[in-house]
């Protein structure tokens, strides 16, 4: 996978793509990325890429001809790439649209800054807008670092198990159940014994069940969107009486 990301402040990412599971998947060159400073592009000796808006307003604009120039430049170099921006008023971040995303051989992410992009370069290059959520971020700097990491996890190769992302909350549709390690008691709180038991199938509907408690009093909403068993509406039913 090749993520291209255009951004005003290329050193933001030094850290977040220095270490862990990033790291890790460039080392296996399962990964590889490219920060592109939008500045380099401008026109003036000044390297301006903001300009204040036509019709007033507070705050400033990112201009339309350094960023377009930043694309073009990517994109003539990775033309199979789809351009992103991640801006509020996009689809939102989950995990479908994180699988939709790996799918992809590539990504041309830019990052919004200000009060936003000039229209224009929407019209012309992005085919994609993606969200985090309703809330504003100073830049899109660490939205492009989620999208990276949230579809880096879901690449063939990149996690030590493959069975790891597979049971990762949202994966089904649910909350993850929750885990344990040693030691077996701690300030009183136990691991639940069957865990501990070493049977897998009473292990597998505890942690189902697990998954639609936490659910069910946590994120209820997502339940409308999974298709459940016999069991599992049976289960929920019980919790209900409780």
């Amino acid at each position: 996978m090749k993520f291209d990301i255009l951004t005003l402040f290329p050193a933001m990412f030094s850290g977040p793509f220095d270490e862990s599971i990033i790291r890790r998947a460039k080392d296996k060159q399962l990964i590889d990325i490219s920060l592109h400073n939008i500045r380099n592009f401008a026109t003036d000796k000044h390297q301006t890429a903001d300009d204040a808006p036509y019709g007033g307003g507070a705050g400033m604009v990112m201009k339309v001809e350094p960023l377009a120039g930043c694309i073009e430049s990517v994109k003539s170099q990775h033309p199979s790439s789809k351009i992103i921006i991640t801006s509020p008023r996009g689809r939102r971040l989950t995990h479908a649209v994180a699988s939709e995303l790996a799918s992809l051989p590539g990504m041309i992410i830019i990052c919004g800054r200000y009060e936003g992009i000039d229209e224009r370069i929407r019209e012309l290059y992005v085919e994609d807008d993606i969200s985090l959520g309703d809330f504003v971020l100073s830049g899109g700097e660490i939205a492009a670092m989620t999208i990276v990491d949230a579809v880096t996890r879901l690449l063939p190769g990149v996690l030590g198990s493959g069975e790891s992302a597979e049971t990762d909350s949202f994966c089904d549709g649910l909350l993850e159940y929750p885990h344990y390690t040693r030691p077996t008691e701690f300030k009183g709180l136990k691991v639940p014994d069957v865990l501990i038991s070493g049977n897998h199938e009473n292990i597998r509907k505890w942690r189902r069940r697990e998954s639609l408690r936490t659910t069910r009093i946590l994120r209820p909403d997502l339940l409308d969107g999974i298709e459940l068993t016999r069991e599992d509406r049976k289960f929920l039913a019980e919790l209900d009486l409780v």
